[in-house]
């Protein structure tokens, strides 16, 4: 098994982490301007969000795979470099469907820099402080998805949409720099032999089944709140750009500063009850969120979110560690890339299939009254209460951690 250096390649594969999930939340502070800017409907911009995750998804299992048998240090730089590239092109395109597709493209680069970042991460330190890495991934994590609308509402207030996109190139080659400086101190090792895979025999294991399910159930909640979130703060409460973005960003940094304390505590109470701790959490949040009166704006509003947020980062540390410890390490790259899936499927729920709800029930999202978008907000989160409580039965039920440690043959 090959190593990295713990301090410098834990912080190359935290900033790895952090870019991929500022490229999640950038834009969607951005989607009412640039439905303005190409004079298009909420369920055309819709798609500059969810052709990023749809590409994330698609690939992350093969990337995985990828990085088991040819090497993940390889495929981290390949992926940073990509997004790079994409990322510029995003800046530059001239209409919507170019904007889409250069986002597919960054979901790519994004996709190989979460899964070798992951898979990568397991080797750095023992495994009695697995639970502390995860909490720190988790916490990059955060502060990718909080600083996203916070630098958004910025740059479109003082370069337009474009300046969303563009912003992430010269943090994307910083990245790249960093990550090649810190990675060229690992001793370079023989790629892993291939081994048998069956995916269908992996996701028969109950346990691992239950971690994916709900990873992607409370990460449906959570993308929900920064697809209907924007227009909430904008048309409900009234708030600029600027300040929603910075209003957006509250709930994710309370999740960042939670991340390692979550670590630690996985690592003391155990995951199991840690992550009935964090979706007990999550549903008190849900519930505030459903029932909040229009009349308490963006107070009531930010208390929901940073209990939801602080819930949501005890259990992905849990979860994640219950995942991902003791697994071999031509496995790593495998079982990385299905939790990497299960989240981005529950982003693709959260971005579509919630965010549809969201403006079926509020009505015309240009011009709704506080009043609508209030209801709307209202319905969006009774749903979600409703995929917390499957969370919780499934966790309530879940047997022992995988048992997914030995090599495969």
């Amino acid at each position: 098994m090959t190593s990295i250096p713990h301090r410098g390649g834990l912080a190359s594969l935290s900033l790895a982490t952090l870019l991929a999930s500022l490229g999640t939340s950038i834009a969607n502070v951005g989607l009412p301007e640039m439905a303005r800017a190409f004079d298009a409907a909420f369920s055309m911009v819709q798609w500059i969000v969810l052709a990023y995750l749809l590409s994330i998804t698609a690939m992350i299992v093969s990337v995985g795979r990828l990085g088991d048998r040819f090497g993940h240090r390889r495929l981290l730089l390949a992926g940073l470099l990509l997004f790079v590239v994409a990322s510029a092109l995003c800046g530059a395109a001239a209409s919507l469907a170019w904007l889409i597709a250069a986002r597919a493209i960054q979901g790519l680069g994004a996709a190989m820099m979460m899964t070798m970042a992951l898979a990568l991460a397991g080797q750095t330190v023992p495994k009695a402080h697995t639970g502390r890495v995860m909490g720190l991934l988790g916490s990059m994590s955060a502060i990718g998805t909080a600083a996203g609308p916070a630098i958004g509402g910025v740059m479109i207030a003082g370069f337009g949409w474009r300046g969303l996109f563009l912003s992430l190139v010269p943090l994307g080659l910083v990245t790249l720099v960093l990550t090649g400086r810190a990675l060229s101190l690992e001793p370079t090792a023989a790629p892993a032999r291939q081994a048998t895979f069956s995916l269908i025999a992996t996701l028969r294991n109950r346990p691992l089944g239950a971690g994916l399910i709900m990873s992607m159930l409370v990460m449906a909640v959570m993308m929900t709140t920064l697809v209907a979130g924007p227009f909430y703060l904008t048309r409900g409460v009234g708030l600029n750009p600027a300040w929603m973005g910075l209003a957006m960003a509250v709930g994710p940094s309370v999740a960042a500063l939670a991340g390692v304390p979550a670590g630690r505590l996985t690592e003391r109470f155990g995951c199991r009850a840690m992550i009935l701790v964090g979706l007990i959490a999550m549903l008190a949040g849900c519930l505030l969120l459903a029932l909040m009166p229009q009349q308490v704006g963006i107070t009531g509003y930010i208390g929901a979110l940073v209990i939801l947020t602080l819930g949501y980062a005890q259990f992905q540390t849990a979860n994640n560690t219950s995942v991902m410890n003791d697994l071999a390490p031509d496995r790593r790259g495998v079982i990385a890339g299905l939790l990497n899936l299960s989240r981005n499927l529950g982003l693709i729920i959260g971005a579509w299939a919630l965010a549809a709800l969201f403006a079926w029930v509020t009505g015309d999202l240009n011009r709704a009254s506080p009043e609508a978008v209030s209801n709307g907000l209202h319905v969006t989160f009774g749903v979600a209460l409703g995929l917390i409580l499957l969370a919780l039965a499934l966790a309530m039920n879940r047997p022992s951690s995988p048992a997914l440690n030995a090599p495969a043959p």
